[in-house]
């Protein structure tokens, strides 16, 4: 039998307040509340917490507190990636992030959606689709990464700005919505 959990993970409508979805989510607010206490200081309990909260969690993950998400257990994040003060992850649907991959502070990364159909939000469904973003990846602060989009290896994304589709591998884009400003160089 599918469950509420099986159509969110899938990018199929879903009701989120179907009890095991509140409980997952319960268990991450805990455990984030624990963690958004803790300082530098801090890095066993820390370390801690993130192998207990995430799906995934490289060697030398650093993330500044305080940090947001919806469930963490969908969050796969690879080694020495950097997130700093404040960023959100809605992780309704896989959220990917690279190892060697540098946030700046308040990214908003958005693997949460809603339908376009107003009747199906009045009947509360909701929706998502994957975020993946590659290794050396480097987000400035402020930017926004919409349900769906792929960020490709050593990409760059200019502060404040919307992704709103794929960046290519080695491409940097800015702006709202983000475009290419700097294509990736030529292949020798």
């Amino acid at each position: 039998m599918t469950t509420e959990r099986d159509n969110m993970l899938a990018g199929r409508p879903y009701r989120a307040g179907d009890p095991e979805l509140v409980a997952m989510r319960r268990r991450a607010q805990l455990l984030l509340k624990e963690y958004n206490t803790t300082t530098l200081a801090d890095g066993r309990q820390r370390r801690a917490i993130l192998a207990d909260l995430l799906g995934a969690c490289g060697d030398e993950v650093a993330i500044r507190a305080p940090f947001y998400c919806d469930y963490g257990a969908h969050i796969r994040i690879g080694s020495g990636v950097f997130l700093n003060f404040g960023c959100v992850l809605l992780d309704v649907c896989p959220i990917t992030i690279g190892d060697g991959t540098q946030i700046g502070p308040q990214v908003q990364i958005y693997a949460a959606d809603h339908p376009r159909d107003p009747d199906q939000r009045r009947q509360g469904l909701e929706l998502g689709q994957p975020v993946t973003i590659g290794r050396n990846v480097w987000i400035g602060g402020l930017a926004i990464l919409l349900p769906g989009v792929t960020v490709g290896d050593g990409a760059i994304v200019g502060a404040g700005s919307v992704v709103t589709r794929d960046v290519p591998a080695g491409t940097t884009v800015a702006g709202n919505p983000a475009r290419v400003i700097a294509p990736p160089p030529p292949q020798p």
